[in-house]
């Protein structure tokens, strides 16, 4: 007889305070180019709450987003960038980015949120509303997922991307993308609405002949903890072809921790552990490929204050 499968709820709340200690801190201060504070919050809570005293569970309880932000930037990962999934993610994070100089925020309706809504055209309403906010400096995460979304979902995935680009445009916002399994189709749609000035592809997940048709575009290439794994030698090789001037380094946490912390919550004071991996990949010089990731951050969603 097999065990009970875990739930979503017990899995979080048995890994709640279970984050890998931190690493060395980076020579030159990097952002995160792609963050989920409110389900990092929700789901694996905040790096050290448990043993931080009194006063760090003070702080924890009253706004757990500057906890995370304070040890963040510890590690050497000083700005954020917080990624809305749906329209209440993006409106937390359109308020979260009011009210913290470190966190920056982006808005969008997940691909694979949009074949699930009642009425698009409604909620695509609430993102444009947001995406004119200040602060607010991404369309994204917007795209294709032929994983999780079949056939019967994919028409009205394309009709909410192609939306989110005419929005980034209008406001002259970063596109950020998620593109799983559908590579070719998020190039067709960006080739024919026109992309924006600015395109992310968010945690990059193809091989060296996709990254090189995104950097012959111009497009920025977002690297995540999967660059880490044992199994990623085509991202890797990826990356070993993207120039310094159109990466980007991300969590996307709390998931895709990087080795050898794997299966662990993630948070941006992890951030170190990706970029010591891309220098190794690249041949980069640490100290360079810092201040190349800093720069690339503030020119895609800059400045934070």
């Amino acid at each position: 007889m097999s065990e009970p499968t875990e739930s979503r709820r017990e899995r979080a709340a048995r890994r709640a305070g279970e984050f890998p200690p931190a690493s060395e801190p980076l020579p030159l201060a990097v952002p995160d180019s792609h963050t989920h504070l409110d389900i990092t919050v929700t789901e694996a809570g905040v790096p050290g709450a448990p043993e931080g005293g009194a006063a760090a569970e003070r702080t924890v309880a009253v706004d757990p987003v500057a906890a995370l932000v304070e040890v963040a930037t510890a590690a050497g990962v000083d700005r954020l960038v917080q990624v809305g999934v749906d329209v209440e993610s993006s409106r937390w994070g359109a308020q979260v980015a009011d009210r913290h100089a470190a966190v920056l925020a982006t808005v969008a309706l997940h691909p694979n949120e949009a074949p699930r809504l009642a009425d698009l055209d409604a909620a695509l309403r609430e993102i444009e509303t947001l995406a004119a906010r200040d602060r607010v400096r991404g369309v994204g995460e917007t795209g294709m997922d032929f994983f999780r979304t079949g056939e019967e979902g994919r028409a009205v995935q394309e009709e909410s991307f192609r939306a989110h680009i005419a929005i980034a445009k209008r406001y002259g916002k970063a596109l950020v993308i998620h593109d799983r399994d559908a590579h070719a189709d998020v190039l067709r749609i960006l080739d024919d609405e026109g992309a924006p000035d600015t395109v992310v592809l968010h945690c990059f997940s193809g091989d060296a002949e996709f990254a090189r048709e995104c950097v012959r575009r111009g497009y920025l290439l977002s690297f995540a903890g999967t660059v880490t794994f044992a199994s990623a030698t085509a991202l890797r090789e990826a990356a070993s072809v993207t120039p310094l001037e159109l990466m980007l380094v991300e969590t996307d946490a709390p998931y895709l921790t990087p080795t050898p912390y794997r299966g662990r919550p993630n948070a941006s004071y992890l951030i170190p552990l990706t970029v010591r991996a891309l220098a190794a990949t690249t041949g980069a010089d640490l100290g360079d490929l810092c201040a190349a990731l800093s720069a690339n951050g503030d020119r895609a969603f800059g400045p934070w204050s």
